[in-house]
């Protein structure tokens, strides 16, 4: 995982074509071509250089920036210590790297450098979050056919490789960044994530969106229950963690449903380590299964907007698309006297991005009525940091678990 809520390791895009794409070079005076790989759908560079352990950062920011990307074949770690140098010309020239407080530059006019609105800041935000992206993905490094990388004091990375990739197959090119991302996410997978409600750990796959805000986790595991419930679905289950804290509240037996086969995968992997496979059924729809449930969970993704890869579909949810899905599919779903909860923050409403009439709107219009709300704040890092470009949003956000009945 990276540090920021929207910058996420990415997962597959499905290719428009079924031609795989292809980077190409020259070395010396030979043509040379490879197989281009991006889990966030990043398209195949059309210019490439060769780098190495003399390529000075400077003029390899430039190249980066101009989209120029830089093949490396030099020392493995010496590209690294490259990566870290591009992100702090690009925090700098951003202006989003770290500065002592108090020493941020002064506008010298203040009534021309007005603070933006909060809708045009987070959109100033992803904006630079994306050009920063693309820059750091411009360092790529060269994969063997087993996934071997070639290079001097290069790690053995098959394991992560192939826990997001698949079974090797050809040799190919990938972005050194995005081989950082793999490794990370095998660490989160191989150590795990601590959730207290569970007293034990979710391990999250490549491409799933891990369950790190634990304070939606304790609403779900605190929430008074629906007087007899048996069954329950988790729609939208990612790593299967809500399935999982309602199965240990005692549920007897739940439908979790995910549209995504990493999804799919990760979730059965967890619940059998859990020892909840038998009570809990993870099968592949679209929201819904079919019947009813006296308990239906969703938490969607929190902020309306266009996913720039398929990891963000956790964090952006476009026009609305799960929300309004699930609260108008709600009340079919529910037997008598059930209740369903919705999992969401208020984040988008301190941005800008959907007032909370659009949402009360929402469940109106599903034949719903709120039966209770319980709220907490949440307690990660960045709601208290007063350097984040998105701190008063964050400061002022609540986490709100939201019961409803069909009317």
């Amino acid at each position: 995982m990276t540090d920021s809520f929207f910058d996420r390791p990415a997962m597959p895009v499905i290719p428009a074509s079924d031609t795989p794409a292809r980077i190409h070079w020259r070395e010396g005076e030979v043509e040379h071509s490879a197989l281009w790989r991006s889990e966030s759908g990043m398209p195949a560079p059309k210019k490439v250089v060769i780098a190495n352990d003399q390529t000075p950062a400077d003029t390899a920011y430039r190249l980066a920036c101009e989209g120029t990307a830089l093949l490396w074949r030099g020392d493995f770690q010496n590209a690294r210590q490259l990566l870290q140098a591009l992100a702090r010309r690009a925090d700098t020239s951003s202006g989003s790297g770290r500065q002592s407080k108090g020493k941020r530059a002064k506008p010298a006019n203040a009534s021309a450098a007005a603070a933006p609105s909060p809708a045009a800041a987070f959109h100033l935000h992803r904006q630079a979050q994306s050009q920063r992206a693309r820059t750091l993905a411009m360092l790529l490094i060269p994969f063997d056919a087993d996934y071997t990388i070639p290079l001097r004091r290069a790690p053995s990375v098959a394991q992560a490789c192939n826990e997001a990739y698949g079974r090797p197959d050809l040799p190919f090119v990938a972005s050194l960044r995005e081989l950082l991302g793999l490794i990370g996410a095998h660490e989160w997978r191989k150590n795990g994530v601590d959730v207290p409600a569970l007293e034990s750990k979710i391990h999250p796959h490549y491409g799933v969106f891990s369950p790190i805000r634990g304070e939606y986790l304790e609403l779900v595991n605190q929430a008074p229950l629906p007087a007899g419930v048996t069954l329950a679905f988790d729609i939208g289950t990612g790593t299967g963690v809500l399935a999982a804290v309602l199965a240990r509240r005692g549920v007897a037996r739940i439908i979790a449903t995910d549209l995504d086969p990493r999804a799919l995968s990760c979730a059965r992997a967890n619940l059998q380590q859990l020892e909840l496979s038998e009570r809990v059924e993870v099968v592949q729809a679209d929201m819904f299964p079919d019947g009813q449930a006296a308990l239906i969970v969703c938490n969607p993704p929190w902020l309306p907007g266009r996913p720039s890869s398929s990891i963000e579909y956790a964090i952006y949810d476009p026009d609305n698309r799960m929300l309004s899905g699930y609260l108008g599919g709600l009340a079919r779903h529910l037997a008598p006297g059930g209740e369903g909860w919705l999992i969401l923050s208020d984040l988008a409403e301190h941005l800008g991005l959907r007032p909370r009439e659009q949402l009360l709107a929402l469940i109106e219009a599903g034949g719903l009525s709120v039966v209770a709300r319980h709220d907490t704040r949440p307690t990660h890092p960045r709601a208290s940091d007063p350097d984040d470009p998105l701190h008063a949003a964050r400061a002022a956000e609540v986490t709100s678990l939201w019961r409803l009945a069909a009317r």
